[in-house]
């Protein structure tokens, strides 16, 4: 059963969403503040989390989270605002949904989530990409003999991109296979996964050599 950590201020939202949650066989935990929700993470499967918080806002509780555990978060906000979205997704965040949300889509976006982060195994060897290995069997992934700390969407498109060395995948095939939701065409959802996955792997930002943009198509894993 799913354990949710639901941060979120207004107690009418934190009640109706709990109720609702837990009719959907969920496990919720519900905490009206960033501060709150931060020492509660070893016991979450998943956040969902409020944009707009006293204290620390969403933005900052979600770099915070994502410095330490790679728990998924859905970040929920009042208005589809586009700086939000992007700035959500940048900070860390796997999922961005707009209120009021219905309880069904609600549902079904956690466990599309939940259901990325069960990323799928092949009995392949460890495979080398200059400084970076990667595990497919035991999901891990080391830089230089040390491990890194992926969030679930980051590695899953990670293993997609690296399955195909040198193939320039699409951001809608990307979408269709990390995320399972090709029909909303979202690109930002690509980039901004893309940058925080290039922030943990590459070491030039400005001139990537293992996930680089092929513009106007789409992205290539060229490793070195």
């Amino acid at each position: 059963m799913p354990r949710v950590l639901l941060i979120d201020d207004d107690e009418t939202i934190r009640n109706s969403l709990s109720l609702a949650l837990r009719r959907n066989g969920h496990t919720v935990h519900a905490v009206e503040s960033g501060e709150l929700g931060l020492c509660e993470l070893d016991r979450t499967d998943i956040v969902l989390l409020d944009l707009r918080l006293p204290g620390i806002d969403g933005f900052e509780v979600t770099r915070r989270i994502r410095a330490a555990s790679s728990v998924p978060i859905i970040m929920v906000s009042a208005r589809e605002d586009d700086m939000d979205v992007v700035a959500g997704l940048e900070a860390g965040a796997d999922d961005f949904v707009v209120k009021p949300v219905r309880a069904r889509v609600l549902d079904a976006r956690i466990k599309a989530v939940l259901r990325r982060g069960g990323v799928r195994q092949r009995p392949e060897n460890l495979e080398q990409y200059g400084e970076l290995t990667i595990d497919r069997a035991g999901l891990v992934v080391s830089k230089r003999g040390v491990p890194v700390t992926l969030a679930p969407t980051e590695l899953r498109l990670l293993l997609e991109l690296s399955a195909s060395p040198g193939r320039v995948l699409s951001r809608q095939y990307l979408l269709e296979a990390v995320w399972e939701r090709g029909y909303l065409g979202d690109s930002r959802l690509i980039d901004a996964s893309v940058q925080r996955l290039r922030a943990k792997i590459e070491d030039d930002l400005a001139r990537p050599v293992l996930v680089q943009t092929v513009r106007g198509f789409g992205y290539r894993f060229g490793p070195v």
